[in-house]
């Protein structure tokens, strides 16, 4: 073979021909990029996250907003609050009237005679006992027919029978009484009228329509976050949560939590056992008790946006790297699913049914 010096004499053409420095220093570059990339990847540290979105809602559902509505039917007579208005415990917020304008005064008339009957009847039954305790003497001496004696105890069982049945229906009377008597609609704890659903005070309304929606003013707040499923596996309650509410600037660098900026400190406070029905499981985070509390409530009320990134194990870039590409997230469609599922049900069915269609025809 010719040495490296007479490839050039012998062809002119390709001593003429160099590699440019240019290329040489990119390929260089190159090779020196691949070898950094590769020890970063397997020395640089990597704190794993699994973002997830939510908002901002109450530990407590006596805390959350809530419907209140009409304990019973009739008709709105009168509103004592409008939207926006704060309201204490036991502050009135509307009055119902019944259709009847004198449902009151027919119920304690009926409540008056079932009263009255109650103490005939009970009366009568005393006295009846007397028969009973005469007449079982007298047949004792003979002097009287057992006949007797048996009709005195029927009496009184009939008595009894009257007392217990005009008792039930003094029951009756007072429970109607009694849900006459919330015709008045009160706050059920110190908040704000947040909207008023009813209409004015010709609109017409059955037991258990939303009359206003109303908000409590304290409350003990947490994040619920909504997290994809192939990161649940690593995550458990107490973990550490960086939050970016909305509203608030906030700069967050996703393995590096050091860096970020504007963010707020949580904790995992539990985790849903199945996955809510967008496909995502739900974690309940509260506020970290060693570090800064959350903004005030006038700057972040219930139902803020929130972002999130749960702090887990700090392992090799390389392996964060590579756990993101072997585990993609699936994408659910149940309706879809369900469809085919059905559709496949049918086909199933069909085909089971067909041999034995044709055997019978057979036959």
């Amino acid at each position: 073979m010719l040495p490296h010096a007479d490839h050039f004499r012998r062809f002119t053409t390709l001593a003429t021909i160099r590699t440019p420095r240019v290329l040489t220093s990119f390929a260089i570059l190159i090779a020196v990029g691949i070898i950094i990339s590769v020890v970063g990847l397997i020395y640089i540290p990597w704190v794993q996250t699994a973002p997830g979105t939510g908002s901002v809602t109450a530990l407590d559902p006596r805390d959350r907003v809530q419907n209140i509505t009409a304990m019973v039917g009739g008709r709105i007579d009168q509103w004592y609050v409008t939207d926006g208005s704060a309201v204490k415990r036991g502050d009135p917020i509307a009055r119902i009237a019944d259709n009847d304008p004198m449902l009151l005064e027919r119920l304690a008339a009926e409540r008056a005679q079932v009263l009255a009957e109650i103490a005939a009847a009970e009366q009568a039954m005393s006295t009846a006992g007397l028969d009973v305790n005469r007449f079982g003497s007298l047949y004792r001496e003979g002097l009287a027919a057992r006949r007797d004696y048996e009709a005195a105890q029927i009496k009184v069982a009939d008595y009894r029978a009257k007392v217990a049945s005009s008792r039930a229906a003094l029951k009756r009377v007072e429970v109607n009484l009694n849900r006459q008597s919330v015709q008045i609609i009160r706050a059920p704890r110190d908040g704000r009228i947040m909207q008023i659903n009813a209409g004015d005070t010709a609109t017409m309304v059955k037991q258990g329509d939303v009359l206003a929606t109303f908000a409590p003013e304290e409350s003990t707040r947490i994040v619920e976050l909504y997290i994809d499923g192939r990161d649940v596996p690593l995550i458990k309650p107490g973990r550490r949560v960086r939050l970016a509410f909305e509203g608030w600037p906030a700069i967050q660098f996703s393995g590096w939590p050091s860096v970020a900026q504007g963010m707020f400190d949580g904790r995992v406070r539990s985790i849903d056992l199945s996955a809510s029905s967008n496909g995502l499981f739900r974690l309940l985070v509260e506020p970290a008790p060693d570090r800064g509390p959350w903004p005030r409530e006038p700057f972040v009320r219930l139902g803020a946006k929130v972002r999130g990134w749960v702090l887990m194990d700090t392992v090799s870039a390389g392996f964060e790297l590579w756990r993101q590409l072997n585990d993609f997230p699936l994408q659910f469609d149940r309706p879809a699913d369900e469809e085919a599922r059905s559709k496949d049900g049918a086909s199933k069915a069909t085909q089971i049914g067909g041999p034995k269609g044709k055997d019978e025809n057979a036959k």
